[in-house]
């Protein structure tokens, strides 16, 4: 992955943009937080393989960015985001990682379902 360019970023974002794709969208602040330090508050949010047609994506703020993807009926919208890629099944990967190189957020679109 990737350092984000956002104005690359946008392009690809576009590109999958009033299609049916696929998003994969996850948030955490590690899953065993509470497990190493009690006093840690430990949450997170998933979802995977939701099918959605968004007719807008916009990429904003600095670095970390965030990602929004307008639907007829509301957003779905990723805070967070520093890296990114197309991979070689045309997905695109986008996460954001803390300052350890740990996952805190991605978010991932694919006109395919997500299998791994």
């Amino acid at each position: 992955m990737e350092l984000v360019k956002p104005d690359h970023l946008q392009e690809l974002i576009t590109s999958f943009a009033n299609k049916d794709v696929y998003i994969h969208l996850e948030t955490t602040n590690g899953s065993y937080a509470a497990h190493f330090n009690e006093s840690v508050f430990n949450a997170g949010a998933f979802i995977r393989n939701i099918v959605i047609k968004f007719e807008l994506g916009k990429v904003a703020g600095d670095s970390p960015h965030r990602i929004g993807l307008k639907l007829p009926s509301g957003w779905i919208y990723a805070q967070g985001i520093t890296h990114y890629k197309l991979d070689e099944h045309g997905r695109l990967l986008m996460a954001g990682l803390d300052a350890e190189g740990k996952l805190a957020v991605a978010l991932e679109i694919s006109e395919t379902p997500f299998t791994y």
